[in-house]
C-alpha cells in the first residue's frame, strides 16, 4: 500500500512541478502589480461564523475536532500544510469525507512576504496540486503561514484561482495553552463573519464543544469559509 501511494505521489509531484512552471513562466498578470483586492480578513454570512485549523501537526487532534464538528452538526476549514497532508492523507481525506472543506497552508510553512513571485507560485502550487489529488476535490482558498504575504503572494494566489484568506479572529492557541483563553477568544463579540483561526492543539479540542454551545445560544451557525464569503 505505501508502495502504491509512493508511485501515485511521485505522478502527482511531476504534475506539480509541470504547472508550477506553466505559472511561473506565463504569469496571468504582471507579478509586480499590486491588487485591488486585498486578502480576505472577514465573511459576508449574517449568521454564519467560519473556524479555520491551520494544520502541520496534531492528527490526533484533527481527528478530535472532527469529532466535536460531528457532534455539533457544525463545518469548518481545514488549511492544510502540503508536508503534513503528504504524511497524513487518511485524514485528509477524513476531514473531506465529514463534509468539511479544505484550503492550501503552503508546502514547507514558508514565510511568504520573504518569497518573490515565482517563489511564491512554487510554494504554494505544489501544496495546491497535491491536496487537490489527495482529497479529490479543488482548493480554492489559500492562507498564508502566520498571516505574511506580499503583493507577489496575493498575485500569486489569484492567478491561480486562490483567495488569500486572513481572520478576524485569532485564538492564538498555538502559544497560549488554556482551554479558557481559546473559549474566550473565540466567542467574545463574535457575530455572523466572522474568521475565526485555530491550531489542532489538545486544548484547543477541549474548549471546541463549549465554543460550539455558545455559538448555538447566540443564534449563529458554524459554516466553511466559502459558504461565508458566499
Amino acid at each position: 500500500m505505501k508502495k502504491g501511494w509512493t508511485a501515485a505521489t511521485n505522478a502527482a509531484l511531476a504534475l506539480v512541478i509541470a504547472a508550477v512552471a506553466a505559472v511561473c513562466f506565463f504569469p496571468m498578470a504582471d507579478p509586480a502589480a499590486g491588487l485591488d483586492e486585498k486578502a480576505v480578513r472577514k465573511g459576508t454570512s449574517a449568521d454564519g461564523v467560519s473556524l479555520m485549523f491551520n494544520v502541520y501537526w496534531g492528527t490526533e487532534e484533527v481527528y478530535g475536532i472532527l469529532g466535536a464538528l460531528d457532534e455539533y452538526g457544525a463545518k469548518a476549514t481545514f488549511f492544510l500544510g502540503g508536508s503534513w497532508a503528504d504524511d497524513n492523507v487518511p485524514c485528509v481525506k477524513e476531514i473531506v469525507a465529514r463534509g468539511h472543506e479544505i484550503g492550501s497552508h503552503g508546502y514547507f510553512h514558508r514565510d511568504h512576504a520573504a518569497l518573490d513571485y515565482e517563489e511564491n507560485v512554487r510554494e504554494i502550487a505544489a501544496s495546491v496540486q497535491f491536496l487537490s489529488l489527495a482529497a479529490g476535490t479543488p482548493v480554492t482558498l489559500f492562507a498564508p503561514p502566520s498571516g505574511s504575504f506580499s503583493d507577489d503572494t496575493l498575485t500569486a494566489a489569484e492567478n491561480m484561482g486562490l483567495k488569500t484568506i486572513l481572520w478576524s479572529k485569532d485564538t492564538v492557541d498555538w502559544r497560549d495553552k488554556d482551554a479558557d483563553v481559546c473559549y474566550r477568544r473565540a466567542t467574545q463579540d463574535v457575530q455572523g463573519g466572522d474568521l475565526i483561526l485555530m491550531h489542532p492543539m489538545p486544548h484547543t479540542v477541549q474548549a471546541l464543544p463549549r465554543i460550539l454551545a455558545a455559538y448555538r445560544e447566540k443564534g449563529l451557525r458554524a459554516v466553511t469559509v466559502g459558504e461565508n464569503l458566499g
